[in-house]
C-alpha cells in the first residue's frame, strides 16, 4: 500500500475551537476513507503545519495519486471549519524519499 503525507500550514485557529481539534479534524477527515500511520505538528519557517501521513489502497498510480490529493483537500476542507489554512503539499513515498504528488 502506498503511502502518503499531506501537509497543511495553520495560520490561526477559529473563535471557539481548541488548538487541538486542527489536527482532531485532520485525522478524522483523512480516516475516514484510509488508513492514518501517523500525525503530527511541525514548525516550518516559523508557521506551525500539521502533517498527516496515510496509506491508500495499491491500485495503479495515477488513481493512487488521486486518492491521495483527494485525500488532503477533504483533510483542508475539514481543518478549514475550525482554523485558518495555508499552504497544503501532498508527497508520496518513493524508494525511501517524499516526492510531491500534483
Amino acid at each position: 500500500m502506498p503511502s502518503y503525507r499531506a501537509q497543511l500550514g495553520i495560520t490561526g485557529l477559529r473563535p471557539g475551537y481548541a488548538p487541538e481539534r486542527v489536527m482532531e479534524a485532520a485525522v478524522e477527515a483523512v480516516g475516514s476513507a484510509h488508513l492514518v500511520e501517523a500525525n503530527r505538528l511541525e514548525i516550518a519557517g516559523g508557521v506551525p503545519r500539521i502533517v498527516v501521513r496515510f496509506m491508500v489502497d495499491a491500485t495503479a498510480r495515477e488513481a493512487e495519486d488521486r486518492q491521495a490529493l483527494q485525500a488532503a483537500a477533504n483533510m483542508r476542507d475539514a481543518v478549514g471549519e475550525v482554523a485558518a489554512t495555508g499552504a497544503l503539499q501532498v508527497l508520496r513515498r518513493v524508494r525511501g524519499r517524499w516526492e510531491p504528488v500534483g
